[in-house]
């Protein structure tokens, strides 16, 4: 049986399968503390039981072992439960295992393959896992079809500066930045897609909320203003908020994070223009809003807020508004308590003649885009999209402070290995 289910089920009885988490002896008898993916379980082995004793006796830490024996209430136990050893089975006895204490932080990741074992990340990556199932499970009800694109693109979405090269049979190509471009195409015969999958940033940024290879989920919908974009994303976030507390509350709880916070976040979110955010910040229009004005912004607030109306340098792809051609019809979505930005979006330029004139504007090869400005030849329509940034999303919703601890094995501009 899973560890999990013996605290449900507590049968007389079980045979459980696992790692060594914790070992000690007191005289007669071994405490081992045993982990599988679902728990942790006190087992006691008697001197009396002759070989599980000795085995017992023997065993390392991360050792795998099968374990068969009774079932018993101890509240001094952890979870207060207890497994009473009739056979103690080694599988396979661990060499002295290498975190036996505090270590620096560069030390765990070069060992990062080890030291995911640790109960702190498998509580995030259940967290992280929960995320991915409720951000499918919302698109599905919204009636969005999950699609692929290509990780090997030729052009860029957000800057030249921040991208990966790479020589594709003698040509020049690149890890792609977003798959943004290739969701709109979409949107012409499914309306509306989405993607989740990994994109590539070559920033040179060495801040919490930065990883060089990120997931994103990634989102477009024919007849959709930004407005209407803005509404959805307030209920993609507060389902997947939802849902992951329920499927993950002990999980977080364990990671110190206060759920009844989460639970009260609730649309609508605040709404500031850029003008309105740069005044809060007392800072002047020639100034831009990055990380540092963002965790300004948020670190006292207690649910998401929108920045909205940007300058028209934010991106070629953003429609301005005719009614204001000097701002964007886009937005950002911070996260409260210093979190920052984690949702990105807004309504593309659909006209042919303004894309062609916004590429110029950013002084970007025309030919570049020439297969992303066929999209507005052949029956173009509004539409509006967004960027979520799962590994942020999660760092927030666990409450971590380093974006690196979201995923298994993170990159970063110092760190590709293992």
């Amino acid at each position: 049986m899973r560890i999990k289910e013996l605290f449900s089920q507590k049968p007389e009885f079980a045979e459980i399968r696992g790692w060594v988490y914790r070992i000690r002896s007191s005289g007669g008898i071994v405490f081992a503390v045993v982990r599988d993916s679902t728990g942790i379980i006190q087992v006691t082995v008697k001197k009396e039981k002759g070989e599980a004793f000795k085995n017992a006796s023997e065993v390392s830490l991360e050792s795998s072992v099968v374990i068969k024996g009774r079932i018993k209430v101890d509240e001094r136990a952890p979870g207060g439960l207890e497994l009473e050893s009739e056979t103690f089975e080694i599988i396979s006895l661990a060499e002295k295992f290498p975190i036996q204490e505090d270590y620096s932080e560069e030390y765990l990741l070069d060992i990062r393959h080890i030291a995911i074992r640790a109960r702190r990340y498998s509580n995030i990556f259940k967290i992280r896992s929960a995320t991915f199932n409720a951000l499918r499970d919302f698109f599905n009800e919204e009636g969005y079809y999950e699609t692929q694109c290509p990780m090997i693109v030729t052009s860029m979405v957000e800057g030249g500066s921040a991208m990966f090269e790479l020589n594709y049979f003698g040509k020049k190509a690149y890890l792609t930045q977003s798959s943004q471009f290739y969701l709109e195409a979409l949107i012409y015969s499914l309306e509306q897609v989405y993607t989740i999958a990994p994109s590539f940033r070559a920033e040179k940024s060495r801040t919490p909320r930065h990883l060089t290879e990120f997931w994103h989920c990634e989102a477009e919908a024919a007849w959709v203003n930004n407005e209407e974009m803005m509404r959805f994303e307030e209920r993609m976030v507060e389902s997947t908020i939802g849902s992951v507390v329920d499927s993950c509350e002990s999980e977080l709880i364990e990671l110190g994070r206060d759920v009844d916070f989460l639970k009260s976040i609730k649309p609508p979110f605040e709404r500031l223009t850029y003008k309105q955010a740069l005044k809060e910040l007392g800072i002047g229009e020639e100034e831009e809003i990055g990380a540092d004005e963002e965790y300004a912004l948020t670190i006292k607030r207690k649910k998401p807020v929108f920045i909205t109306e940007f300058p028209r340098k934010k991106g070629f792809y953003h429609r301005p508004d005719p009614e204001k051609p000097e701002v964007l019809l886009c937005h950002d979505l911070l996260f409260p308590e210093g979190y920052g930005e984690i949702i990105g979006g807004g309504e593309r330029v659909w006209d042919k003649n303004e894309l062609i004139e916004r590429i110029k504007e950013f002084n970007l090869n025309e030919k570049d885009y020439e297969w992303y400005i066929d999209l507005r030849r052949y029956g173009s329509v509004p539409h509006s999209g967004f960027g979520f940034g799962i590994d942020r999303f999660v760092r927030w919703i666990a409450k971590l402070n380093h974006i690196r601890d979201t995923i298994p094995f993170p990159r970063t501009i110092n760190r590709y290995y293992p």
